[in-house]
Parts: structure tokens; sequence; C-alpha cells
């Protein structure tokens, strides 16, 4: 019997395979100086997709973007301001300000319900700089005040793997040494438990990386998506294995 320690489930860092197309048209839409709306359900890969970007296009990215304050200190760190001294409606304008001088797309992650102030922030800096936002939902429902901006972004709509994106990510993956060779044997079976879901196929891959499963084996491929399963809900808990 054995006992997973907590300390060996760390977040894999993948190879980014796929998403030619996306990277392409916000890429040239940075070029444009345009706002891009980066559209898809959760764990799809929008900030995978920002993150293999960020370097290239000198992008300026506010990871957390559901609070106003969160949002300042991302923006301010990326900037190199000193916000010593200051209270937060003295911070929001001069960061406006250097945003100018800056000439930076700036890049809006893990948008959701938007308030008024939020969307107030948001709408003065979209009036400075090219702004990309990373949302799940382009309804008015989900998205809150600032939907009715939405209009002047242009849409990037990021779905689910194919199945030769999988096959590709399972030997890029295998290729760089963080999962056993025989997964690729397992990539349509991969695919098929992970419905094509970037964020499933890492926690899959992570259990990989973990244990040692019988990938011939019916019986631990169940095991290895029942550990995945278990690992999302207990994230710190270890993993009994008979």
């Amino acid at each position: 019997m054995q006992t997973a320690n907590p300390d060996e489930y760390l977040k894999l860092v993948l190879p980014f395979v796929g998403r030619q197309k996306e990277s392409a048209r916000l890429e040239h839409l940075h070029a444009q100086r345009k706002h891009a709306l980066v559209l898809g359900p959760a764990g799809v890969g929008k900030t995978s997709l920002v993150n293999c970007l960020k370097d290239e296009l000198g992008l300026l990215v506010s990871p957390q973007s559901e609070h106003l304050v969160a949002m300042c200190e991302s923006l301010e760190a990326g900037l190199g301001l000193d916000v010593t001294g200051l209270k937060l409606p003295q911070r929001k304008h001069r960061l406006l300000r250097a945003l100018v001088a800056a000439k930076r797309t700036v890049v809006f992650d893990g948008v959701g319900w938007t308030t008024p102030k939020l969307s107030s922030f948001l709408e003065g800096v979209m009036e400075r700089a090219p702004v990309w936002i990373c949302t799940r939902s382009e309804h008015s429902w989900d998205i809150g005040h600032f939907w009715t901006w939405l209009v002047r972004f242009e849409k990037v709509e990021l779905q689910p793997f194919h199945p030769a994106e999988t096959r590709a990510l399972v030997s890029a993956t295998v290729e760089a040494g963080l999962i056993p060779r025989e997964a690729v044997k397992i990539a349509e079976w991969l695919h098929h438990r992970s419905n094509g879901s970037p964020r499933v196929l890492r926690e899959l891959f992570e259990e990989l990386a973990a244990h040692e499963y019988d990938l011939s084996n019916p019986i631990a491929l169940r095991r290895l998506n029942l550990d995945r399963q278990i690992h999302e809900v207990f994230p710190l808990g270890g993993i009994r294995h008979e």
C-alpha cells in the first residue's frame, strides 16, 4: 500500500501546444493596438495563452482581476511604481497616467462580475491603452456593468482541444520528461476523459507524474481518473493506493 505525499502534487508547467490560430490573431490585434476579448470556459487555457505571449509582446498582466486593489497592485508592480503613502484614489489616477506613457497592452485575466466601480476603472484603462479581457462569458448577466463596452472588443474564442491537439500535448509532455512514455498509448483515453480540457489534462498528467499506473490495464486507468477527481476535491490530502 502506497500513500501519496501531498508535496508530490506540484502543478506541472506543460509545454505550450496548439492555439496557433488564436496566438496569431492576438499578435495581429496587438500590432494594431486593438482591444481583445479572450473568451472560453474554465480550464480551456486562457491564462496559458496569455502567459505564452506575455514576454514576446511585453504584455502588462493583472492575473487576478476581480478586485480593484489587486488589479492596481499587479499593474503597479509591472510598471515599477512605488505606492508608499498613497491612497487608492491617488494610486488609480497615477496608474492611469503611467499607462499612457508605457504604451503597453494591458491584460485583465480572470474577469468575472464587474461592479460599477470596477467597470469604471476598466473603462479608464481602455481609454489610455489597448486592453485584453479574459473571461468565461460575454453575457451581461455574467460579466456585469462592463458589458456595454464589449462592442469595442475583438473576440478571440478558445474551444476545448481536438483529439489531434490532445495527442500533440501528450507527446510534448512525454518528450519533456514530465510523464511516462507509455502515456502516448492512452492519448485517446486521456482526450475522452478530459473532454479536451487542458486543465483536466494537466491534472491527469500530475497523477501520472506522482504515481505509477499500469496504463495497459483498464482498472488502473479508472483508478487514475478517480485519483484525479479525489485530488480535485481534496488537493492537500494524501491519496491511498491499494
